[in-house]
C-alpha cells in the first residue's frame, strides 16, 4: 500500500474491497449514538468507485485471507521488529518483509521438493491489463511529493514559508451518506431526510449564516446556520471544500426577501442598525419577516400566516446587507379564524378591544369577560352565560390577549 497515500500519481484502484465491520470501515451500524452512515474509509471507496462489501458479524472466515496474513505478518515480523521512529521507516521495513516473503522465503504449502516462492507461481498483471487511475484521497492525506533536497549554507538566515491564505468564514461545501434510519447528523445537528432517502448522497453547503441541503443537485432543507468560523475551518481540515454560489437564486434589486430573527423581551426584532416593534404577544418567539420596499410582514415559519404588518424603515443598501437574508417565498396570508381573547371589564363596564369601545354597563364592572374577534363583528361572551354580538368598527389587529399577563395567542378552534 506504499503507493496510495504517497501522492506518486496514477495506481491501481481495485474494483471492490472486502473487510470486516469495524468502526475505521463502515459507520453503518450502531445502536447507542447517531450514526453518520459514512467514515473516511468510506468515503475514500465512493469517491474512487470502489465497492465496499461487509462480512457478516462475527464471521472472520468470509476475509479468510486478510485474517492468514495477520496471522503470518505478526509472529513472523511483528513480534521481531524493533521499535520504528518514524512512518517512513515502518514503511520501509513493511516493504523490505514483503519482498522477502515473495521472493526469497520458501512457501510452506508448495512442492516441498522443489522449493519455490510465490513469486516464481504468480506473476503481477501488467500495466496494460490494468489501467492506471488517479486516487483520490482527502486533503488530510493527499501528500505532496517531495522537492530535491539542496544544500543550504550553514549561515543562512532560515526560510519561512507562507501559507496560502484563506478565507474566513467562507462558505464550504462537502457529502453525507443519508443512513438507514432518514436521520442525518451534520455537524452536531440531526436533519430529518426520510427513510426513503437512505443511502443517497447529500451535499452540504454551509457558511455562517445557512446550511442548504441539496440531494442530486436539489435543495432539500434550508436552516440556520449554527457554525463559526473555527467550525467552517474545522470542516475544511476534514475534507469540506471551498463552496460555489448560494443555492439561493440570486436577489435582484428590489425583490422581496426574508430573514428569520427571535422577538425579544420587548416585542422588537434587530434589522440592521434598527430595532422594529413586532408585538409584545410574539416575545422569545422565532417569527419570518418579509421584507418588501415599503413594508414589514412578520410570519409564523411553520404555517407562513401572517402576524404582524409594519413600515419598513430600511433603505436598499441596509436591506442588501441583513444577515442571512434569502429570496422570498410566497406572501404570507393573515389567520381566516378568528382570535379570541380576554378583557377585565373597568369600574364603568368598559373593555377595550382592538382599539374599540365595549361598554356592557355597571353589572360587569371588574369581570373578565371572552371576546370573539372576527373581521367583522366582536362576540362578547359574559359570566352570567349570554353572548353580545356587535359590529366591528375598527381594523386595528389585536394586540393582546388576555386581559392581564401573561399574554399568549390562541385560536378559536
Amino acid at each position: 500500500m506504499s503507493g496510495v497515500g504517497g501522492g506518486s500519481g496514477p495506481v491501481r484502484v481495485p474494483e471492490e474491497i472486502i473487510t470486516d465491520n469495524g468502526k475505521q470501515f463502515t459507520d453503518r451500524f450502531g445502536k447507542y449514538r447517531p450514526r453518520t452512515g459514512e467514515v473516511l474509509f468510506d468515503k475514500i471507496c465512493r469517491h474512487n468507485g470502489i465497492t465496499h462489501r461487509l462480512t457478516a458479524p462475527a464471521s472472520p472466515n468470509q476475509n479468510g485471507k486478510v485474517e492468514r496474513f495477520h496471522g503470518t505478518v505478526r509472529p513472523d515480523f511483528l513480534d521481531t521488529a524493533e521499535a520504528f521512529t518514524s512512518l517512513a521507516e515502518a514503511q520501509a521495513a513493511v516493504d523490505a518483509y514483503v519482498l522477502h516473503y515473495n521472493t526469497d522465503r520458501p512457501h510452506q504449502a508448495l512442492d516441498p521438493r522443489s522449493p519455490v516462492t510465490p513469486a516464481d507461481r504468480f506473476q503481477p498483471v501488467g500495466a496494460q491489463q490494468r489501467a492506471l487511475v488517479d486516487l483520490w484521497l482527502p486533503p488530510t492525506l493527499d501528500s505532496v511529493p517531495a522537492a530535491p533536497i539542496e544544500p543550504v549554507a550553514a549561515d543562512a538566515p532560515p526560510v519561512h514559508v507562507q501559507e496560502p491564505a484563506v478565507q474566513p468564514g467562507g462558505p464550504v461545501e462537502f457529502d453525507r451518506v443519508v443512513p438507514a434510519s432518514g436521520n442525518l447528523m451534520v455537524c452536531q445537528r440531526q436533519f430529518w431526510m426520510g427513510t426513503q432517502r437512505a443511502g443517497m448522497v447529500a451535499r452540504i453547503w454551509a457558511d455562517c449564516d445557512l446550511i442548504h441541503v441539496l440531494i442530486a443537485g436539489i435543495r432539500i432543507k434550508t436552516v440556520r446556520s449554527h457554525l463559526s468560523v473555527n467550525g467552517l475551518a474545522t470542516l475544511t481540515r476534514q475534507g469540506a471544500t471551498p463552496a460555489g454560489p448560494s443555492p439561493l437564486p440570486p436577489i435582484e434589486d428590489g425583490d422581496a426577501i426574508e430573514v428569520e430573527r427571535c422577538v425579544n423581551r420587548g416585542g422588537g426584532v434587530c434589522l440592521g442598525q434598527h430595532i422594529v416593534l413586532a408585538a409584545e404577544i410574539l416575545a422569545g418567539r422565532r417569527v419570518g419577516i418579509r421584507i418588501e420596499p415599503a413594508t414589514l410582514m412578520f410570519y409564523d415559519l411553520d404555517t407562513r400566516e401572517l402576524l404582524r404588518t409594519r413600515t419598513n424603515p430600511l433603505n436598499p443598501e441596509q436591506i442588501k446587507r441583513l444577515r442571512g437574508a434569502r429570496p422570498a417565498g410566497p406572501p404570507p396570508r393573515p389567520s381566516i379564524e378568528p382570535v379570541r381573547v380576554q378583557r377585565r371589564a373597568s369600574n364603568s363596564g368598559i373593555i377595550m378591544v382592538a382599539g374599540q369601545r365595549v361598554a356592557l354597563g355597571r353589572l360587569h364592572r371588574h369581570q373578565t369577560v371572552a371576546v370573539t374577534v372576527s373581521e367583522t363583528t366582536l362576540a362578547i361572551e359574559t359570566t352570567d352565560g349570554d353572548t353580545k354580538v356587535i359590529r366591528r368598527t375598527t381594523t386595528q389587529p389585536v394586540r393582546s390577549i388576555k386581559g392581564q399577563r401573561p399574554r399568549i395567542a390562541t385560536s378559536v378552534s
